[in-house]
């Protein structure tokens, strides 16, 4: 937690917010849950995190270099007010750190906004933890054969990233109100789109 602004953003709040920054005033202003455990995907998600040390693959990680690894790591940082458990924490050979994230989830040619920046959440979160440099992550896509995915981490992303935290902690704080998903077709799949301004 950020002991000047009192909050403290989890990974999860921020891929909230990268689906709909609306989802923080309902969560965090308005105290509406989610009900989030009535959803197959969120529910098959956990028992895959829950699961994957013992259905895990090791080819992928000797490809990319890894020398090390730690498991379900939690860390948090009170200079950005972020807190999260990264499934994995890799040591590389070239003496940097990388986090590898478990999705329930197929790849689909590409690396989604949300998965991409929960890598940088976790990759800021290692930097100041270990104090080690971290320039790429891993996803591991459970769907499709255990598809690894390396994503580039820059200073740039560790900006915007800082920026999207402190836009959810003034959301919190002042009970905003933001603008709405950017595509409009994701209202359809919202689990507030009944009590939203603008939803479909």
């Amino acid at each position: 937690m950020n002991t000047e602004t009192g909050v403290s953003v989890t990974a999860s709040v921020l891929l909230e917010y990268l689906f709909c920054p609306r989802f923080i005033y309902y969560m965090n202003c308005l105290c509406i849950s989610q009900n989030e455990h009535k959803r197959y995907k969120v529910v098959k998600g956990r028992e895959t995190h829950e699961d994957k040390e013992v259905d895990n693959v090791e080819y992928h990680r000797k490809r990319i270099g890894c020398v090390g690894k730690e498991v379900a790591v939690f860390m948090a940082s009170e200079k950005y007010g972020i807190r999260g458990v990264v499934d994995e924490a890799l040591t590389l050979s070239d003496g940097t750190m990388a986090p590898l994230d478990y999705k329930y989830a197929e790849y689909k040619g590409t690396v989604y906004k949300t998965h991409r920046y929960q890598s940088v959440f976790y990759g800021l979160l290692m930097r100041e933890n270990y104090g080690r440099e971290v320039r790429r992550g891993f996803i591991c896509y459970t769907r499709s054969k255990n598809h690894l995915e390396e994503v580039a981490i820059t200073e740039n992303d560790f900006s915007e990233l800082q920026k999207m935290i402190a836009e959810i902690v003034d959301i919190t704080q002042r009970c905003w109100y933001p603008k709405g998903a950017q595509y409009k077709a994701q209202c359809v799949d919202c689990c507030y789109r009944n009590i939203c301004v603008g939803a479909i």
